[in-house]
């Protein structure tokens, strides 16, 4: 089920229906304030709303107050092990926490942490990874890993409600894109908190995005979670792109465009794959919500694009460009893609007013053939 409860990261709002929040990680040395400051940056500019940054050692901790200072996002302390570094973090200003109860201490250390983070009343994230579960439980997780996850998550839980807090979110993260969905569902009907969801050590950005849409993707559509990350073995920049693929594709969250392309077969005149990698690369520049689709025969072409924005169909010698239905022009396929985003940008300048769409009454190939009379531009 939709968690109730809603907590505040530095002003974002998880949970209790907020919208899904995207963040990511730094991968910098945090004490390398310079480098992990522009590295913040380059996350928030790619529409990561929450940073999380690892504090591993003392001097990580000490650079905190400089990032949050210079950060445009909230910044959220990774910890492990060591309590006194949660404490420490807390004091530098971070806007919430990431401990695990099971490894900080105990209990005593626990209290210590959630008093600190009352006093400066910001949230904590805590919750179980299948790489890391409590001696006690290995023997559940031999028998169902979700299963064990999820009782980690719970003792935590207890923990912090025996202590009177209640300001957090949990995750239950899995590499096994199946026992983090489990998890998960599990999870989600035995609390109200926020949850965040991820598929742990994902991958590559080609495997670890697939892995990430399945498992976040799937526990999204059934209305579970309430913060993600795509976590890879990449650039941390190309973790939120993803994120706000995964988001697009179900109707969650808007930002920048949304392209369609037909996948090419023998009807294919044009190299369809070609044009929509540079339409793609093109449509990266733009932070304003639209769609375009970009097609290469008249199958398809003349449907899809009249359900976009804008559309491109292409032929031989000779491409179409779509405008909210209507064919608008035909001009000779070397400038197929530089008339399709001259004619964007005229829109975006004008104010991005859609009108109402027509439904295509005709075949689509009637229509193509009665496009293809426009005269060349």
């Amino acid at each position: 089920m939709a968690s109730k409860r809603q907590i505040s990261v530095g002003g974002v709002q998880i949970g209790g229906g907020a919208p899904v929040v995207v963040q990511s990680m730094t991968t910098t040395k945090t004490h390398d304030v310079e480098a992990t400051t522009a590295q913040v940056a380059a996350l928030a500019s790619a529409g990561c709303e929450i940073v999380r940054v690892a504090v591993p050692k003392t001097e990580d901790a000490e650079a905190l107050s400089k990032i949050v200072r210079f950060s445009p996002v909230p910044i959220i302390a990774d910890i492990h092990f060591n309590a006194s570094l949660a404490l420490k973090a807390i004091d530098q200003g971070v806007a919430a926490v990431r401990i695990n109860p099971g490894n900080i201490g105990g209990s005593d250390k626990v209290a210590e942490v959630v008093r600190a983070a009352k006093a400066k009343g910001i949230p904590m994230r805590i919750g179980a990874n299948s790489g890391s579960l409590p001696k006690h439980l290995e023997e559940l997780a031999q028998a169902d890993q979700a299963e064990a996850l999820v009782e980690a998550a719970l003792e935590e839980v207890r923990l912090l409600e025996s202590l009177d807090f209640y300001d957090f979110k949990i995750s239950v993260k899995s590499s096994h894109v199946p026992t983090m969905i489990r998890a998960y569902r599990m999870l989600s009907e035995k609390v109200e908190y926020p949850l965040h969801l991820g598929v742990t050590e994902a991958g590559t950005v080609f495997a670890g995005s697939i892995k990430s849409a399945v498992g976040i993707g799937t526990l999204l559509a059934e209305g579970i979670g309430d913060t993600i990350r795509v976590s890879l073995s990449s650039d941390p920049v190309e973790e939120p792109k993803t994120a706000y693929e995964i988001l697009k594709a179900l109707g969650l969250r808007e930002r920048g465009p949304v392209m369609i392309a037909c996948p090419s077969c023998g009807r294919d005149n044009v190299g369809v794959h070609t044009l929509a990698e540079e339409v793609e690369l093109r449509l990266q520049e733009y932070p304003q919500h639209f769609e375009v689709a970009v097609l290469g025969c008249a199958v398809n072409g003349p449907g899809e694009s009249g359900d976009a924005d804008f559309g491109i169909a292409g032929g031989r010698d000779v491409g179409f460009i779509y405008a909210h239905g209507r064919v608008l022009k035909k001009v000779s396929s070397d400038i197929l893609i530089d008339e399709l985003f001259h004619e964007i940008d005229k829109w975006i300048a004008e104010g991005m007013n859609r009108p109402k769409r027509l439904k295509m009454a005709k075949p689509a190939a009637l229509a193509m053939a009665e496009a293809s009379l426009i005269p060349l531009e």
